[in-house]
């Protein structure tokens, strides 16, 4: 199935599996790519230098093209941007709306740049900056998430912009990636569904809780860093609802301790960062740590497998998928039913 998307980065299938930390790593990254898929490695979880290696490993795995996630507010995001360029990766995808300066850089050097945005206005400011493309979550979505529902964002951007739009929120089967370019979009991402794979390297008791998920156990909540952060409800999640000022600021000092060990950031650095993500914002400083350490959070499940004591981002389609296919399989799987799909559209005139 050829679309705008297929022919900017080259892959086979208007699928993109998301950049999600501790989870879109090596393995899984070009299990997506061998399938036809543009898999996204996430490095926020990453240093530098592992970025380096791991952009190295999927190389090794797989000659498909495939791409790597920043996040453009980090204080090091010229390094890894630079990583991208000195390794030859096609494709760089951003969690927050990059500079214009960082677009710039990235398309002098051939890459194309597919940013991530949760509202229009966001998608208009990046393609006037020169994006290649831009990625369009709705409120389904995991992890950070805005309110407004995949269906109606994705019409407004598809309208508003003259660069391929990518719809994510919600998508999981054929049906869906059908619904999504009849909207107008040149394909769709995921990442829970991709994280349900048996290409993850999650533990098997995380995908277990996942799989048990219903959609009601996936909830939204600001109780971990202040911001609308979609996820299923765990021990942590009651917990932090429930804490005081004094007890969240006792566990967030305490786990940001814990990710300045695993990253290597000094707590200088680690502070910059805070400050940077409390500007303009409502935010206690014990949210602000939680934010600056969401990572420790999510390796916590992703990683580790604990399912008590960490945060398991979540789309709400968690709540309607039952199976681990490989990534192989489930390209197919949805290739196949988009197929049916549009037969069943053909038929019924």
């Amino acid at each position: 199935m050829e679309t705008a998307l297929t022919r900017l980065v080259g892959v086979r299938h208007p699928l993109v599996q998301t950049g999600m930390g501790w989870v879109a790593g090596p393995r899984l990254v070009s299990a997506a790519a061998e399938a036809g898929a543009l898999g996204i490695l996430a490095s926020a979880t990453m240093t530098v230098d592992r970025l380096r290696e791991a952009v190295r490993e999927v190389k090794s795995r797989t000659d498909a093209p495939f791409g790597v996630n920043l996040r453009a507010d980090a204080s090091d995001a010229g390094d890894r941007v630079q990583v991208i360029i000195d390794e030859g990766v096609p494709v760089a995808s951003f969690a927050l709306a990059p500079s214009p300066a960082l677009i710039a850089g990235l398309k002098e050097a051939g890459v194309v740049v597919i940013p991530t945005v949760g509202a229009r206005r966001h998608a208009e400011k990046v393609a006037g900056w020169g994006a290649d493309a831009v990625i369009v979550q709705g409120g389904e979505g995991g992890g950070h998430t805005g309110e407004v529902a995949t269906t109606v964002l994705l019409p407004q951007v598809v309208d508003a912009v003259r660069i391929p739009v990518v719809a994510a929120g919600g998508f999981f089967d054929g049906r869906g990636l059908v619904a999504a370019l009849a909207y107008g979009a040149a394909g769709v991402a995921m990442g829970t569904r991709f994280l349900l794979t048996s290409d993850s390297t999650v533990p098997d008791a995380v995908k277990a809780r996942y799989l048990a998920a219903t959609v009601r156990d996936v909830t939204v909540t600001t109780a971990v860093d202040g911001l609308p952060h979609r996820m299923l409800r765990t021990e942590l999640v009651e917990s932090l609802e429930r804490s005081g000022r004094t007890k969240a600021l006792f566990q967030a000092v305490r786990r940001a301790a814990g990710f300045r060990r695993l990253s290597g950031l000094s707590w200088h650095r680690m502070i910059q960062d805070g400050r940077a993500l409390r500007h303009g914002k409502d935010l206690t400083w014990s949210q602000v740590l939680l934010a600056a350490n969401t990572p420790m959070l999510l390796r916590a499940s992703m990683v580790d497998g604990r399912t008590d004591l960490g945060v398991m981002a979540s789309g709400q389609v968690a709540g309607v998928i039952d199976d681990l296919p490989s990534c192989e399989d489930l390209v197919e799987r949805i290739m196949k039913e988009a197929e049916e799909a549009c037969r069943r559209l053909t038929a019924s005139r």
